[in-house]
């Protein structure tokens, strides 16, 4: 039986503690989503496009899946701790770029800049995978994913609120002060888990191509990047549901976000719980089965004549209960594929995950018009719902004629 790793809370000279990495991840899902209430709001104040202002969100993730692809490898090389506090560091200061800006266009390369904060996300997985085994890191990823939960069920609820009471630069004001938290806590806490490889960066990159013949490895990948697609549609094209199609002012629209949210932490309190017990595999397709099922049911009621808000709202907890399934279990299998790769899996899981969200971010902001209601979207987040579930079928049967189970 492995041995826990001594951990003591706010003594960087051991491992970190999980609330650290818990708050990690969540800063990184608090910068993903707290504005997105704020959306109408900016357009306003840029005097620009909704389709341009919403970029913010798809050129956030592009960018944050482009440098997954690079800070694994370097995490790899450098360590864990400093590539840490490297993002961290840009994150604050492009904050305040944002609050800032003149213009659109500053406020979008800002925005970009932002996406630095991703080394939180990427690498509390990397490091949750240098402190224990495959089922153990499911376990404990659930837990530290629960960041992501939380945060995104609180954070444009916050922001909506937020955007009420002093404009939308509230809600990059309260950025700008948890980023500064996040870096001093991570200064405090965050040990070193990963012994330098000693490798040049090149070095590096040229591991890349051991990753991408693993076919166990593209299965959990493409299971996370088709299951969380799903979420990251709904990124995209939900403010324009809540606020064009049911017309919901911010406060409301950014209380009814959060709705996938309460899913997400449900089902990842379920994988902490039973992943061990149950196996990666089996979580995974529970998970593409209830958010395949979530939006089918959605469908059906709006197609019965029925569909509101709190229909479209209530039934995305299935997307994120699914997710919450699905992403922490399947994660803790791209890192297991090569365990000594951990960073740089992480990464490349990460960017195809992300970057995949990016598009389909952006592709929901083009298909949804005035008049088309919240179909575009429900169609678009049933597909990559089902590819999801077609991606982990195929490992499964994959292991199965290698008597891997």
């Amino acid at each position: 039986m492995a041995v826990s790793p001594v951990v003591r809370f706010l003594d960087r000279t051991t491992p970190p503690h999980i609330l650290t990495l818990i708050l990690l991840a969540g800063m990184a899902a608090l910068a993903m989503n707290i504005f997105l209430p704020s959306l109408p709001g900016m357009t306003a104040y840029f005097d620009t496009d909704y389709r341009l202002m919403q970029l913010s969100v798809a050129i956030y993730l592009g960018v944050n899946a482009c440098l997954q692809l690079v800070v694994g490898p370097m995490s790899d090389q450098m360590g864990r701790r400093p590539v840490i506090l490297g993002g961290l560091v840009i994150f604050v200061l492009a904050t305040l770029g944002c609050i800032f800006a003149p213009n659109v266009t500053i406020f979008l390369i800002c925005r970009m800049a932002q996406a630095a904060v991703v080394v939180a996300m990427v690498l509390s997985r990397a490091v949750v995978r240098d402190m224990v085994p495959q089922d153990q890191a499911a376990s404990m990823i659930g837990y530290v994913t629960m960041g992501m939960a939380v945060v995104p069920m609180i954070g444009p609820m916050i922001g909506g609120v937020l955007d009420e009471l002093w404009g939308w630069k509230a809600s990059f004001w309260l950025l700008f002060v948890t980023g500064l938290a996040t870096l001093w806590l991570a200064w405090r806490d965050l040990g070193e888990t990963k012994m330098r490889s000693g490798q040049t960066l090149l070095r590096q990159f040229r591991d890349y191509p051991e990753l991408i013949r693993a076919p166990r490895f593209w299965g959990y990948a493409l299971a996370a990047a088709f299951s969380s697609g799903s979420f990251f549609a709904y990124l995209g094209g939900a403010p324009f549901v809540g606020s064009v199609v049911f017309s919901l002012d911010p406060a409301l629209l950014g209380l009814l976000f959060g709705a996938p949210a309460v899913g997400y932490m449900i089902g990842n309190g379920i994988s902490g719980k039973f992943s061990v017990r149950v196996g990666i595999n089996r979580m995974i397709l529970w998970g593409c089965w209830a958010n395949t099922v979530g939006l089918l049911l959605s469908m059906a009621v709006f197609a019965a004549g029925h569909g509101s808000a709190l229909s479209f709202f209530g039934f995305m907890t299935f997307v994120g209960f699914g997710n919450g399934l699905c992403i922490p279990n399947a994660t803790a299998g791209t890192l297991s594929v090569r365990p000594h790769l951990a960073g740089t899996a992480s990464g490349l899981g990460g960017a195809i995950m992300i970057g995949g969200g990016a598009g389909l971010s952006a592709l929901a902001g083009v298909l949804l018009q005035p008049g088309t209601g919240p179909w575009p979207l429900l169609w678009l987040m049933l597909l990559t719902g089902l590819l999801g579930m077609a991606a982990i079928t195929l490992v499964i049967r994959r292991e199965r004629r290698l008597g891997m189970v």
